[in-house]
């Protein structure tokens, strides 16, 4: 399953939108990205960003803080940018440094502006069904499912994962859609048997090819939402030949989760503009 061709899509209606927003206001939807520290991974995802940003038509505003940044302050300079009318979408690069509270962080970003669905309000307000922005990992993969018309309801989906940005959320879409969800981890007892019944399997664990081929069931539909060093991802994906659809890492979750990001950045100045 590539998400090359569908993330080109979705910026591709975004980049419309956007246009459409430049001629109606003279501007350009922005996004403004925070990042705490030189993590060499994380500079090159928002540097990856900025540049998807650019090519779509909208304003990338980079805002670069050092590793000594205390939680206070990077609450003070997200809540700036939430009152910044010219900044449509707010972006923090996660992780952030062991000494900050990321949650107090996400939960600084105004609701309006969190196109990437990591405060509690996106995620109550996705689980109900209301009109929020949804973490867009989990936004991507139900994309790349509709794409290449996975049948959802009734079937048994197995998320290996409960982190609160990607895990959960993505159970919690898979269940709105009518499957039966398990939410495993890596401690869960068993977790090959249950893997092992699963129509869709979500990985989404954060270690490099956690999931083995043979826990796979034949024809079952794999999403690898893991990234490790090497460009690896959280499933033995040589080994899991037998899966009926599998997404390669990189080029499937990855691409979707930005493409999603631009396309809620735009939705926000949109909203934000009819407030």
């Amino acid at each position: 399953m590539s998400g090359t061709e569908l993330a080109r899509a979705i910026v591709a209606r975004a980049s419309e939108k956007a246009a459409e927003y430049t001629l109606l206001t003279g501007r350009k939807p922005c996004l403004a990205t925070v990042i705490v520290g030189d993590d060499p991974a994380s500079v090159t995802y928002v540097r990856m960003k900025q540049n998807r940003c650019h090519k779509a038509g909208l304003e990338s505003r980079h805002v670069a803080l050092p590793e000594s940044t205390t939680t206070e302050q990077l609450v003070a300079k997200i809540r700036e940018l939430s009152d910044d009318p010219a900044v449509h979408g707010i972006l923090l690069q996660h992780p952030v440094p062991g000494h900050v509270d990321e949650r107090a962080a996400f939960e600084a970003i105004a609701p309006h502006k969190d196109v990437d669905g990591v405060t509690m309000h996106s995620f109550a307000g996705m689980s109900f069904g209301h009109n929020e922005f949804v973490s867009c990992t989990p936004g991507g993969i139900m994309r790349l499912l509709d794409a290449y018309d996975v049948e959802i309801a009734s079937k048994h989906a197995v998320v290996i994962g409960r982190s609160p940005i990607l895990g959960k959320p993505a159970a919690m879409l898979l269940l709105a859609r009518d499957a039966t969800v398990t939410i495993c981890h890596s401690k869960t007892a068993g977790l090959a048997e249950i893997v092992r019944t699963a129509d869709i399997v979500v990985a989404a664990v954060g270690k490099p090819r956690f999931v083995q081929g043979d826990w796979i069931k034949p024809g079952a539909v794999v999403i690898d939402a893991g990234y490790n060093e090497g460009n690896v991802g959280d499933v033995d994906f040589a080994a899991a030949a037998h899966a009926g659809l599998i997404t390669p890492v990189p080029g499937g979750v990855g691409p979707t989760t930005i493409a999603v990001l631009l396309e809620q950045t735009v939705e926000a100045s949109l909203r934000q503009l009819n407030a």
